[in-house]
């Protein structure tokens, strides 16, 4: 018998600033061509605002909360939907891990200077989604029976 289950992989990201205005980017080994804001993907039943703080905390040790979605993707060719959240800069200090990323550093991005950062156009277009973004999409993660509201945002 066919397993028919959907085989979709989710993906966040965050685009981080801190107080300078400057907005967080990694390089990852295996797209070392490009910066990228930070991200990974979503492990099975974690809620999206939780894994997308892991993520970010496990590669660059910084910080974040959550604060909305700035948009929703979609890879066919590797079957990958990509959520991107807009983030606030909590705490900590960039500490990568070498495993995974390759460099990490915050960056004073504008649409003027992001060609020369970030080189790989689906990856640009969601990052300036992002800084053009002037609200976000509502997230809720709810648990049930009995439904209880875990997480908002808006």
């Amino acid at each position: 018998m066919v397993d028919m289950t959907p085989k979709h992989i989710i993906a966040v990201s965050a685009n981080i600033t801190n107080q300078n205005g400057e907005t967080l980017l990694v390089k990852t080994h295996w797209r070392s061509d490009t910066w990228e804001t930070p991200g990974g993907q979503v492990e099975e039943g974690e809620p999206l605002d939780k894994a997308v703080s892991r993520e970010v905390l496990e590669e660059t040790g910084i910080v974040i909360s959550p604060v909305g979605i700035t948009g929703v993707y979609y890879n066919a060719t590797k079957h990958l939907l990509s959520v991107v959240f807009k983030a606030k800069y909590i705490r900590g200090d960039i500490k990568i891990q070498p495993e995974e990323i390759k460099e990490a550093e915050f960056i004073k991005l504008t649409e003027e200077n992001i060609d020369y950062y970030i080189t790989r156009p689906h990856m640009k277009s969601r990052t300036i989604d992002c800084m053009k973004a002037t609200n976000t999409i509502p997230y809720e993660t709810w648990e049930m029976n009995p439904y209880n509201l875990v997480s908002r945002l808006f």
